[in-house]
């Protein structure tokens, strides 16, 4: 049996909160559309509010701009927010089937949904939403399936969150605070310590068969793993010979210097496989008294020091001509061979962590399919 989702929830919009009256510490906390995933808002509102837009733990929220996302509100009553909506389940259905049939739903919206620069979910669109209404017995136990993969899944990804904690931890542990230098390490300049830094470069996109190789080509978006051994896209020789891209060595240290991202994080990572790297990037080569992994891990613990100096014009940047002149502790490279010791094993822990998550990911897909589809 299928019925409306109109027919198992109320659908409620949110308030045209004034942008005037926000805030960044006064008032009550306002959920919009960044804020639906990851469950806490930064913005406040100082307006005055009807008690039926206060959002509280656990109700179900979609995001109507961009991606069309579902998500259950964190711990912090918060106000409904325009282009935000809340599901309010009704009697014949349960809370958890919802949330885990919706997915599946949106994606369907969002793949025939017509944007010139942003997708925009329609109230129109989610009225004719029809939901697979199995007897609410067999809805609790989907919803309990579904549950205890999303728990474990959840759990592999704080395993990893904890792993690299503790690797940052050991470093500060083993070399102190690199900026402040209280064990007092020799310190040189980055260009010193490293035998070769050079920029990526991006192939002419006038020759479109440039991007028809099998050379990772490294831009930000693939810097969300410490350890790099792809891309998304790839380039040809020919590529490379036509370019300012340069084949990057193994054990090379990369990172983004110009990003959006840089506005929250610095991503670093180690090369694993011969690549180039795009024009939003650096590529360091460690000399003979620094190691890759300490370097890396380097750049980790100044990570905030150096995001406090980025600066924005069109894209969020790096000063790199100062950022070279940075002076890098040197500690022995003895204690430094320690670090990356350390550090090796526990990669080789967290690649067993994220096969795991992958199964776990691939059987809650299958899940998905078999139950939604």
């Amino acid at each position: 049996m299928e019925k409306l989702l109109t027919e198992v929830c109320a659908i409620q919009y949110g308030f045209p909160f004034d942008s005037s009256k926000f805030s960044e510490n006064e008032g009550v906390p306002l959920i919009r559309i960044r804020d639906v995933v990851r469950g806490f808002s930064e913005t406040y509102t100082t307006e005055e509010y009807k008690e039926e837009y206060l959002v509280h733990e656990g109700d179900l929220l979609i995001g109507m701009d961009g991606e069309f996302n579902i998500a259950k509100w964190g711990k912090v009553p918060s106000l409904l927010n325009q282009r935000v909506c809340r599901l309010i389940p009704l009697e014949n259905i349960d809370k958890g089937y919802l949330f885990y049939f919706m997915p599946t739903a949106l994606k369907r919206i969002e793949d025939k949904t017509p944007f010139v620069t942003v997708k925009h979910l329609s109230a129109k669109e989610l009225n004719k939403v029809k939901v697979p209404l199995p007897p609410l017995e067999e809805q609790q136990k989907i919803a309990a399936v579904l549950d205890k993969v999303s728990d474990l899944i959840a759990k592999r990804r704080q395993q990893l969150e904890k792993l690299d904690l503790l690797v940052k931890a050991r470093f500060v542990e083993m070399f102190g605070d690199p900026v402040s230098n209280p064990k007092q390490w020799e310190m040189q300049s980055l260009s010193n310590v490293c035998k070769d830094i050079y920029g990526g470069g991006t192939p002419s996109k006038s020759h479109p068969e440039y991007f028809e190789g099998s050379i990772p080509w490294v831009s930000p978006k693939d810097m969300k793993s410490n350890i790099i051994t792809d891309s998304i896209d790839h380039i040809t020789e020919e590529a490379v010979k036509n370019s300012s891209a340069k084949i990057v060595p193994k054990d090379a240290v990369l990172m983004v210097i110009r990003s959006g991202i840089l506005k929250h994080t610095l991503p670093v990572a180690i090369a694993a496989v011969e690549l180039t790297v795009n024009q939003d990037m650096k590529v360091f080569i460690a000399g003979q008294n620094i190691t890759s992994k300490f370097l890396m891990y380097y750049f980790k613990a100044i990570e905030m020091d150096v995001l406090s100096g980025v600066r924005g014009v069109t894209a969020d940047n790096i000063d790199f001509k100062e950022f070279q002149k940075r002076l890098v502790i040197v500690p022995p490279i003895e204690l430094q061979e320690l670090f990356s010791d350390f550090v090796e094993r526990t990669e080789k822990t967290k690649t067993n962590i994220k096969e795991s998550l992958a199964k776990l990911e691939m059987l809650k897909k299958a899940l998905m399919q078999e139950y939604f589809d």
